[in-house]
């Protein structure tokens, strides 16, 4: 074949131009669309993992005196219990406080609250605890409420949710004073739906020479008990209390933290509208990137079949841990090591343990 007849069978300049724009075109907005996806793929590359934390080792078992416990954490017995403040910034979670409070009662002095009349986005609000505070008539005497009052989105305003989190959890601090907090007591810093074990309460009862400040390992669920994820959750922390240097915060504050000290149970609603109201409002609200996230239908199948709500990757700093929680998380038949309030009312709750995924709406 001559190189003139080649030349004939080229395709023409003007035919390649317009496939590469397409082409070109088309990467783009794959690439835009799924720019948080392949973020979460190549975290790895791009991010460090924090420091490692600390762990004190928990010791407990049933029937082994607490003088005994606050000693195999090198921590001394007290003689008298220490006040406790259970400090939490609230939404709309109420079966998980219900839990919360019914499990914690015994060993928490006061139960703070603080509400706000608007999400972490702006989207108004009622004040579910307050007007649901009957169900709540056992922990009366305890409870000390808050309202924040929260800020309007207006339609050509956005404001980073976050910074409306941060006020709200600086308020907390004045909150806390009302409440008569003082200088030694220990306080609970936590989001609704990060529960303490009450052993872990009783440590900070009875137990002298434990550290100022420390995290609580919490194992994490998603959706339900059924669902148990892994032990990253961290964020909950306990302080004994400074007029001078104790701040309500949800980020780290030390290098400390004890080890399998409660449960984390993301997303454990009862109703499938309890579920659209946190994605639309949460401060990761932009996670819903489409309208379809928010359809009943989808929510409900994910919930029973353990898939991610927003469709995303796992967040991890190496390949070997995202690969290996790439997928759906595998369902637990397991009911034991849970809050005693709720096997006690499993009926009443039936949402949140194994075999019970289907929702109202």
């Amino acid at each position: 074949m001559s190189m003139r007849s080649l030349r004939k069978s080229s395709p023409p300049k003007l035919v390649l131009l317009p496939a590469l724009v397409i082409l070109s075109s088309t990467c783009l907005f794959g690439i835009l669309t799924n720019l948080q996806t392949l973020s979460y793929l190549f975290r790895p590359l791009w991010d460090k993992p924090p420091p490692p934390f600390k762990r004190i080792p928990h010791y407990y078992a049933e029937n082994v005196s607490m003088a005994h416990l606050c000693q195999l954490h090198g921590w001394t017995p007290r003689s008298e219990p220490r006040q406790v403040f259970d400090a939490i910034i609230f939404s709309n979670e109420l079966d998980l406080l219900e839990l919360r409070w019914r499990e914690l009662g015994p060993y928490v002095s006061k139960f703070v609250i603080l509400e706000s009349n608007t999400t972490f986005t702006g989207i108004p609000k009622p004040l579910f605890f307050d007007s649901n505070r009957e169900r709540f008539a056992f922990a009366e005497g305890k409870i000390v409420h808050g309202v924040f009052p929260g800020q309007k989105r207006e339609q050509q305003q956005e404001e980073d949710p976050f910074l409306l989190e941060g006020r709200q959890r600086v308020a907390m601090n004045w909150l806390l004073r009302e409440a008569n907090v003082s200088d030694g007591d220990a306080v609970i810093m936590s989001d609704a739906d990060e529960i303490p074990s009450p052993h872990t309460v009783k440590f900070l009862q009875w137990c002298d020479g434990m550290p100022d400040v420390m995290h609580l390992e919490m194992r994490d669920y998603m959706y339900s008990f059924e669902f148990p994820v892994d032990y990253s959750s961290w964020r909950a922390s306990v302080h004994l209390y400074s007029r001078k240097w104790t701040y309500y915060r949800h980020s780290r504050q030390t290098d400390l933290i004890l080890s399998d000290a409660g449960w984390h149970c993301s997303f454990c609603f009862r109703r499938l509208s309890e579920f659209v109201f946190k994605m639309k409002g949460y401060s990761h609200a932009d996670r819903v990137r489409r309208k379809e996230f928010l359809d009943y239908s989808r929510i409900q199948k994910h919930i029973c079949k353990g898939y991610d709500l927003f469709d995303m990757l796992p967040e991890e700093y190496s390949f070997k841990d995202l690969i290996s929680k790439i997928g759906p998380i595998p369902p637990s038949a397991s009911a034991v090591h849970l809050p005693a309030f709720l096997i006690q009312n499993a009926a009443r709750f039936r949402f949140l343990l194994p075999g019970g995924c289907l929702r109202e709406p």
